[in-house]
């Protein structure tokens, strides 16, 4: 109870600097400022009957958990769903999947009072929390409430379980309060031990990551973006790029362009408030610089085309040669590899990809990646996969090969989310008719 009291109190002094940072991110980028009161339980009651809850903490999440989530709709088709991010890229993500077939509210700061009136609000007969988004007062109110949790698609790096330090006895027994751990990979489920998940109630389910599906048609909708460019041109896209990693872009381009002069790069910034930047960064370069937004397919000619919208990453993956996925030239632990996978295309990467390491390692066994350590490898690669296009061809096949033979963890997730499902309801049958209610206290080991 101590470490808790501890952790709350913390919680409650750092609110001032978590809302002074909300409102900073607010002034680059509008979305962070709408709809702060969800963020401390209050909104609207959607008058629900016993939902069942998706966590997912942005965009890349919300995509992973896309095909679970499908799933879910079809095997409980006559059940409402919940799905609450933290990002608004997320929020939009989720609003462009599924529109008005779920409700969508970002989840609360991890305060008791903000915990409660959400709970109180969405009332859910499962929480599914994707990744390892371990938030101690919203795990034990759930607990107190019979609210199974289902952590699905759960990872932990070993700099991450590091990371949770003076604080890990509390991480520890709020982990034991999840009713299942669906771990990525073997490692993940050792990790997710040590740090403190219950053995007898976590098992290695795999990456639903490799159950996305690919939209029909997708191969067309790409190649008709190329021939708004100019057919023949070769075209390699920087994918999720983060502040840090933009100078090393640009001057990737530029030894690109030395061999080939007609190249294109598409350019796909992480966050929204870097959109406007990195196309001024390009005309500071002096490349003939479209956007998404402004010029729409852009035009023959332009050196630099910035994807500046949401939810067509896939499309821009398609209408590519060659695919660097960032947020690895700098320690932020990489992004999803399987997107350009999916599609065949050529992947490289550079050294910092902690929180995708079992695909990368998974990938690496199979020669269906290429590791680059900064901006000159990064533009002689993409250069030499443009001289080889063979070998390009080779990489991009063997990591759909790759991605294709891992598939399956869904199917698993899903059997673990039945058998919970059928545990709580047996437990709610065995109680006396007068206690039986939706919230009740489950078992903490």
């Amino acid at each position: 109870m101590l470490y808790r009291a501890l952790y709350t109190l913390t919680m409650y002094l750092l609110t001032p600097v978590i809302l002074y940072r909300l409102a900073l991110r607010g002034l680059r980028y509008r979305e962070y400022l709408a709809r702060w009161q969800e963020r401390f339980g209050f909104f609207r009651d959607p008058g629900l009957d016993r939902p069942i809850w998706i966590h997912a903490v942005s965009m890349g999440e919300v995509n992973a958990a896309a095909p679970l989530i499908d799933a879910l709709m079809r095997r409980h088709a006559e059940t409402p769903f919940v799905i609450t991010t933290v990002t608004p890229t997320g929020s939009m993500r989720v609003e462009k999947l599924y529109g008005g077939r779920v409700f969508h509210v970002y989840l609360p700061y991890d305060l008791p009072a903000s915990v409660r009136r959400f709970l109180d609000r969405i009332r859910p007969r499962l929480a599914v929390i994707m990744e390892t988004e371990i938030w101690p007062n919203l795990f034990f109110a759930c607990h107190d409430r019979g609210i199974p949790i289902v952590m699905a698609n759960a990872r932990l790096s070993e700099r991450s379980l590091r990371g949770y330090g003076p604080v890990r006895p509390l991480a520890r027994r709020a982990i034991r309060r999840a009713a299942h751990v669906a771990a990525q990979s073997q490692p993940d489920a050792e990790r997710l031990i040590r740090l403190g998940a219950n053995r007898h109630r976590l098992s290695v389910a795999g990456n639903t990551k490799y159950d996305m599906q690919v939209p029909p048609g997708l191969d067309v909708d790409g190649a008709r973006l190329r021939e708004s460019w100019g057919a023949g041109r070769p075209v390699w896209i920087a994918a999720s790029t983060h502040e840090g990693e933009e100078s090393a872009v640009v001057e990737a381009h530029v030894r690109v362009l030395r061999r080939f002069p007609d190249a294109l790069l598409l350019w796909c910034p992480r966050h929204p408030e870097r959109f406007r930047h990195v196309a001024q960064l390009c005309r500071q370069f002096g490349f003939e610089t479209a956007t998404r937004s402004e010029d729409g397919t852009g035009r023959p000619g332009i050196q630099c085309f910035v994807g500046d919208t949401l939810g067509e990453l896939l499309l821009f993956y398609a209408a590519s040669d060659v695919a660097f996925v960032a947020g690895s030239l700098q320690p932020i632990g990489g992004h999803n590899v399987l997107e350009p996978a999916a599609l065949a295309r050529p992947v490289l990467v550079g050294p910092a990809m902690f929180n995708f390491e079992e695909i990368t390692s998974t990938l690496e066994a199979a020669d269906a990646i290429v590791r680059v350590r900064d901006a000159a490898t990064l533009g002689d690669a993409v250069t030499r996969l443009f001289v080889d296009s063979a070998e390009a061809r080779a990489i991009g096949e063997r990591a759909l090969r790759v991605f294709l033979s891992e598939r399956g963890a869904v199917d698993r997730v899903m059997a673990i989310i039945d058998e919970v499902q059928a545990t709580s309801a047996r437990a709610h049958d065995a109680l006396p008719a007068r206690s039986r209610s939706p919230e009740r206290r489950l078992p903490a080991d």
